[in-house]
């Protein structure tokens, strides 16, 4: 029989953590980060201006992937001096300020997989966050969201996309729980993103013929889910080419739609195919295909994968050295964080971090900006429970992430406008009709979960009409106009006139919200240390830093005097008292000036009525003195101590701390202490008063005791208490002296 564990580990293996799947090293498997035996050495040889053998394996032994990278993803005129270059040296010029961003994409051009994985490898946690830094091609920050919803309800969706644009997202990926529903997806959030902001990209992430159909059609604008593998086996499996994807990847920008490719560590080895090899060198082939494909960017980071990665020694590091290896090759970097990698707060934030610090092309591809239970992408890292915490992180470092607040009256009205416009571009299309109250549930909803049990037919009918009539975007704009939505309409022919231009089809280029195109060409990125790059402007820094849930001074003077009461009257100066029995509550300079509240939500009056209460049951007297010369509790209850007959004295502060003093104590000293006001309740205040009567009384009663709490205490409410005694600091007056207070209940 097992012997019971002791009630430590009991706990710790209650910790969501070990909700986590965690794996021995097993190289037969892939199940390596970086550095697997099976890694081949780099090499490359070139003969009469081809290469004829690479990382080991001579031309006649490559597979699709090696002759396609071979012959379209290193540049030959570079590759003798690049690759002649120690590894280390090399690496060290990703983190070297004195040396450009373009003199290490120039290097890393000539360089092998193999050569760039090992290479990378080298980089310890905060030199890949420097590199990072550097290494990004667009120098301003932005990111991209998910919206999705179990319904796939049209409403919901364009409520939900404009919630997203709000918040600050640039780009905007949906997905369909049911297939024949994408066009219908497509042209719900199109419609939600034009009326929130201009030049918003979106993707409907399907079956490539079904997503690229809808990109001729201009239904979206941009692709992201055309897939790379790091073994020919794997390609195979999926009945699929790197030749296949170049393809595609030319028949979407000659279209004008955005395209990037999508990898990252663990696919092979969840599909059985890594070949021994570590997910790192596999992930090098595919940033390497990339580069040879032409295409944009490549979204990586683990992906789907990311879970794979970090259930192995140094699998997180190894999901930020994949983004590096992106922007090494000069490609736009989406740097995942979108799966959801662990169940730990913890450890989701410590993948992610590094990132948000280095700022990105996409810092998450895909946050999941609606519910966790409405992600048909699966629960991303980020989801909207964690929005607050995102634009919070951001304001505690200083740092751009791609994401403002947004106040709720613009949340809701953009959230009214999105649905009504949708309902009214579909009837207006003749696609469904949804009525009044489908709208308020829309406009409300905090997910599908709100929406009740509508007619899914309705959706499907709708997409089917899409498909079959060969609606596109032009129709929708023209829907748009025709029912009343001139800004959303533009904003949508906008984004087909882009797609003429093909200005957004630059390397790491998006829109800002004046349809100007950022990219690695008109926006580069310029780091070369400290005092270089990019920082916030004093507009976006101040969006940052404006969260809806900070305060001030006078935000708590406004809620303070929503409570202020008549019921402190001053009856005259404080006298020495002489009754062995009587006990002075000592009040902090502002109570019934200008606190009249609690932190914990109770009326100073009420306090005062559960101390004098437990007084009273004690056959005590009570007299209340306003302390003015001091704010510090110590002294608030020594001197009513000390003008107490008994020498027992309480002191209470406006925020609600208390303690039970005697007058022949140090001011440090104290015979019980309430030192959490924010959670003291009314009975516990009754018995503070209590065992003060019993203190006058000679006895020595069983201490009051902090109640148990892990709540994050200080970090809650020390804001408001630094307001709080802001307060009470402007009452401190030592000329009034201490005062009889007349306080009635």
């Amino acid at each position: 029989m097992t012997e019971k564990r002791v009630g430590r580990v009991r706990f710790m293996d209650q910790q969501r953590v070990n909700l986590d799947g965690f794996a021995h090293e097993d190289a037969a498997l892939g199940l390596v980060a970086m550095s697997s035996p099976a890694d081949p050495v780099p090499s490359l040889v070139v003969r009469d201006g081809h290469v004829v053998e690479m990382d080991g394996r001579p031309a006649e032994e490559f597979d699709t992937l090696d002759a396609l990278v071979a012959a379209h993803g290193i540049d030959l005129e570079i590759a003798e001096e690049a690759m002649a270059l120690e590894d280390v040296a090399l690496a060290r010029l990703f983190v070297d300020p004195a040396v450009s961003r373009s003199e290490v994409v120039r290097l890393v051009a000539g360089t092998t997989p193999a050569k760039l994985a090992r290479v990378v490898t080298l980089l310890r946690p905060p030199e890949l966050t420097m590199a990072m830094t550097k290494l990004r091609a667009r120098r301003t920050p932005s990111n991209q969201a998910h919206v999705t919803n179990r319904l796939d309800d049209p409403l919901l969706l364009a409520a939900d996309a404009a919630t997203a644009a709000a918040f600050g997202f640039r780009e905007i990926e949906t997905t369909v729980p049911v297939l024949a529903d994408a066009p219908s997806n497509a042209v719900a959030v199109t419609v939600g993103a034009a009326v929130a902001s201009p030049g918003v990209l979106v993707q409907c992430s399907v079956e490539e013929a079904m997503e690229l159909e809808m990109g001729i059609r201009g239904l979206v604008s941009y692709a992201e889910t055309v897939s790379l593998y790091g073994t020919e086996s794997v390609f195979v499996d999926g009945d699929d080419t790197p030749y296949s994807k170049a393809i595609l990847a030319a028949a979407y920008a000659s279209r004008g739609v955005k395209m990037r490719v999508s990898s990252g560590a663990g696919a092979e080895v969840l599909m059985g195919g890594a070949e021994g090899c570590s997910m790192l060198y596999l992930e090098s082939r595919c940033v390497s295909l990339a580069r040879a494909l032409g295409v944009q960017g490549v979204q990586n980071g683990g992906i789907d994968g990311a879970s794979v990665a970090a259930s192995v020694p140094g699998g997180v590091k190894e999901l930020m050295a994949e983004n590096v290896m992106v922007m090494a090759r000069n490609l736009e970097a989406c740097t995942g964080n979108d799966a959801l990698m662990s169940e730990s707060d913890v450890r989701r934030t410590s993948r992610t971090l590094p990132i948000l610090l280095a700022g990105s092309d996409y810092v998450t591809s895909g946050f999941g900006s609606i519910q966790r239970y409405d992600n048909m992408f699966g629960p991303s890292q980020w989801n909207a429970e964690d929005i607050d915490d995102w634009l919070a992180m951001q304001r505690d470092w200083g740092v751009d992430g791609g994401l403002r607040t947004a106040s709720p009256d613009d949340i809701a009205q953009l959230r009214r406008d999105a649905a009504e416009a949708c309902r009214d571009v579909y009837r207006w299309l003749g696609l469904a009709d949804f009525t009044d109250e489908h709208v308020e549930l829309a406009v409300d909803a905090v997910g599908s979960k709100d929406l009740g049990d509508p007619d899914p037919m309705v959706v499907l009918g709708a997409a089917n009409t899409i498909r079959s009539s060969g609606l596109g975007s032009l129709e929708v704009a023209r829907a748009l106009q025709e029912c009343g939505y001139d800004a959303a309409a533009g904003r949508v022919l906008a984004m087909l006139a882009a797609r003429v231009h093909g200005d957004h089809l630059q390397t790491a280029a998006i829109f800002d919200e004046s349809m100007n195109v950022l990219s690695l060409v008109t926006d580069p990125n310029d780091y070369a240390g400290p005092g270089t790059g990019y920082e916030p402007s004093p507009e976006r820094q101040a969006e940052i830093d404006a969260v809806r849930q900070a305060r001030g001074v006078e935000d708590l003077r406004a809620d303070q005097e929503e409570w202020a009461t008549n019921a402190f009257d001053v009856v005259g100066a404080a006298e020495q008292g002489s009754d062995p029995r009587e006990v002075v509550i000592g009040v902090s300079p502002g109570v019934g000036r200008t606190v009249w509240r609690t932190l914990s939500g109770l009326p100073v009056v009420e306090v005062l009525r559960e101390l004098l209460a437990g007084l009273e049951e004690e056959g005590c007297k009570a007299r209340v003195v306003r302390v003015n010369s001091t704010l510090d509790l110590g002294m608030v209850g020594l001197q009513a101590a000390r003008l107490s007959g008994s020498g027992i004295g309480i002191g209470l502060q406006g925020k609600g701390t208390a303690l039970i003093h005697r007058r022949d104590l140090p001011p440090l000293a104290n015979l019980e202490l309430y030192s959490m006001a924010p959670v003291i309740t009314p009975a516990l205040y009754r018995l503070l008063g209590s065992n003060a009567g019993r203190h006058a009384k000679g006895a020595t009663p069983v201490p009051a005791r902090n109640p148990y709490t892990d709540e994050a205490i200080e970090a809650r409410y020390h804001t408001s208490v630094i307001a709080l005694v802001a307060l009470e600091r402007r009452c401190v007056d030592r000329a009034l002296g201490n005062e009889h207070l007349q306080v009635t209940l």
